[in-house]
């Protein structure tokens, strides 16, 4: 079941999507986390009792956005989260914008948020 939604990928266009933060966008109607990452918050919104990712939310924001802009979006869809989120791979012109936002020191790698290490996998092949 998991095999399948990860090989239904969809093309979106960067034009439709926008960054709502680092690590969370919305394409039309649908709120999509970016899967095994955590980025800064926006302030008020790091619930109590909460370790939220240390950093600059706004620029963690930025660059999330500068990172789509214009740019393919395709989803490697892997489930939906509590808030009811789609959960997903997403890249930009072929882009995993997960290890972008690693690299880029703009998010954290959270274990538990990476869906059997497919991140830490594909950031470490895609590394340079």
């Amino acid at each position: 079941m998991i095999l399948a939604s990860i090989l239904a990928a969809s093309a979106l266009s960067g034009a439709s999507c926008r960054a709502v933060d680092g690590d969370t966008l919305r394409c039309g109607a649908e709120r999509i986390r970016l899967s095994g990452i955590d980025a800064p918050e926006l302030p008020g919104h790091c619930a109590r009792r909460r370790a939220c990712a240390p950093g600059d939310p706004h620029a963690s924001k930025a660059a999330l956005a500068r990172l789509m802009r214009g740019r393919a979006i395709t989803l490697r869809r892997l489930g939906t989260d509590h808030y009811g989120r789609t959960l997903a791979l997403v890249y930009a012109d072929g882009v995993n914008l997960s290890c972008a936002q690693l690299r880029a020191g703009h998010a954290v790698h959270v274990a538990k948020w990476d869906d059997g290490g497919l991140l830490r996998r594909e950031c470490v092949l895609t590394r340079k």
